[in-house]
């Protein structure tokens, strides 16, 4: 750690309120003697939060139609993934019933 110079702002307004170089800030002048060093925060995660590698990119997954492939595939997928197969079912399912009110019912549809 570097001590802040003079010319440093931070350090003048510390001086105007009553400070003395070299001593620790607080009441006591317990507090720390040089700043702490900054680091440039260009992501999305908190303050404090350790830096990992990067994941590979999901890979789109196809749609099984046996329900036990279903089952077995949603005990390792993520929630996002899980949500987004349960929406392409409720899609198909949507379809079918349309196609079923198209075929027996075509001019209300």
């Amino acid at each position: 750690m570097v001590a802040i110079d003079s010319s440093n702002i931070g350090f003048k307004l510390l001086k105007k309120q009553g400070w003395k170089e070299g001593t620790g800030l607080g009441i006591s002048q317990q507090g720390i003697l040089e700043p702490l060093q900054t680091l440039l925060k260009n992501n999305k995660r908190g303050l404090g939060a350790e830096i990992t590698t990067k994941r590979k990119a999901a890979k789109p997954h196809s749609i099984a139609t046996d329900s036990k492939q279903v089952a077995k595939k949603a005990k390792k997928l993520s929630k996002k993934m899980r949500k987004m197969i349960e929406h392409e079912k409720h899609l198909q399912e949507k379809e079918f019933e349309r196609a079923f009110f198209r075929e027996f019912w075509p001019d209300n549809v």
